[in-house]
């Protein structure tokens, strides 16, 4: 009996860390950090900077501490490129532009951005990219030749191939991916998934060696309609969130949940708010209940994984990374700013 009273302690301060867990923000506090007539869609948390890459050729990095802003121009012969995938590892930082030829840099070792991927041909356009390890890197773009455009580093980003069509599952008829925020592609240890225009979600469980799609119950009638963002807290968890940028507040089968690390997706708050958003996000700490969404029909907050939401502001942005649970960094249309999670 004299172990009872331990026991009930226990009981008690796991309950507590729990609620302390679970506890449900109420407000964001949002202050701009740079201000430009840009649209920036991309951006990337690399120790005590948050870097970025926009339209016009323009990329840079803000200093966190300081709030020193460096920006450069990327000028290609083919045109000003428009950014809007990056990535990073621990030395390097890398951007991808869309369109017609894709372009892809890192940076280089006299301090200039270096082209290290160049594609060219009709239908061309890359939309995200990311990194499992400072080694093994992926970037995705809509489909040529009947497949998703998916090519792989193996050597930190100096060099990158494409895979061919015969080693990926068949494109559907205009699949491809919304390049919106940089975040329709996510990985977590060995794994990636891609989420597209036609409401697929692929699949790799061995980064990139092999690849399956599968069908979520997601709007995908129209080609403005399909997940134009996914996240994963695990190798399990994981949300998806889209809609119609065109009918913005359309909410009928634009969430969805899966939680067998993407082999059956189910439907959330169908009917029900948000409705479109173009970034989803799992709040770090949160178990996975934790959940922001965004776009430019505003910011909106789950802590219940997706089931329910409240509209925490109005104010229009394209995407959005944590640094921690409270603390984010956000970039939309002129604009990155700093958000205070309360």
């Amino acid at each position: 009996m004299r172990y009872i009273p331990f026991l009930v302690v226990g009981l008690l301060l796991f309950s507590c860390s729990e609620k302390r867990e679970r506890v449900a923000f109420t407000s964001v506090e949002i202050t701009d950090l740079y201000e430009d007539s840009l649209s920036i869609r991309a951006i990337e948390l690399m120790g005590n900077s948050l870097a970025f890459a926009a339209n016009k050729g323009v990329f840079g990095t803000v200093d966190l501490s300081s709030g020193t802003l460096r920006t450069g121009v990327e000028k290609h012969h083919a045109g000003v490129p428009e950014f809007r995938a990056v990535a990073h590892t621990s030395t390097d930082f890398f951007m991808l532009s869309v369109a017609n030829p894709a372009l892809l840099y890192k940076t280089g070792d006299n301090g200039k951005m270096q082209l290290v991927y160049k594609e060219e041909g009709e239908g061309v356009f890359y939309d995200a990219m990311t990194f499992w390890n400072d080694r093994e890197g992926i970037a995705i773009g809509d489909s040529t030749n009947g497949c998703l455009s998916i090519i792989i580093s193996r050597d930190g980003g100096r060099s990158w191939n494409k895979i061919p069509c015969s080693q990926l599952p068949e494109g559907m008829q205009g699949e491809g991916a919304f390049a919106a925020s940089n975040t329709n592609i996510k990985t977590v240890g060995d794994h990636a998934w891609i989420a597209t225009t036609t409401s697929r979600v692929y699949h790799s469980p061995d980064r990139g060696k092999s690849w399956e799609a599968v069908d979520t119950p997601m709007v995908k009638d129209k080609d403005t309609e399909g997940i134009y963002s996914i996240d994963f807290y695990d190798e399990n968890l994981g949300i998806a969130i889209g809609g119609d940028y065109t009918d913005p507040d359309a909410n009928v089968a634009n969430k969805a949940i899966t939680r067998d690390g993407g082999k059956t997706w189910q439907l959330l708050a169908d009917g029900e708010g948000p409705s479109y958003k173009s970034c989803v996000q799992f709040v770090p700490n949160s178990g996975g209940y934790g959940v922001v969404a965004l776009g430019f029909t505003g910011i909106s907050y789950s802590n219940d994984r997706g089931n329910t939401w409240n509209d925490l502001s109005d104010e229009a942005f394209y995407t959005i990374r944590f640094l921690n649970d409270s603390t984010a960094f956000a970039a939309g249309k002129g604009r990155i700013s700093k958000m205070i999670f309360r």
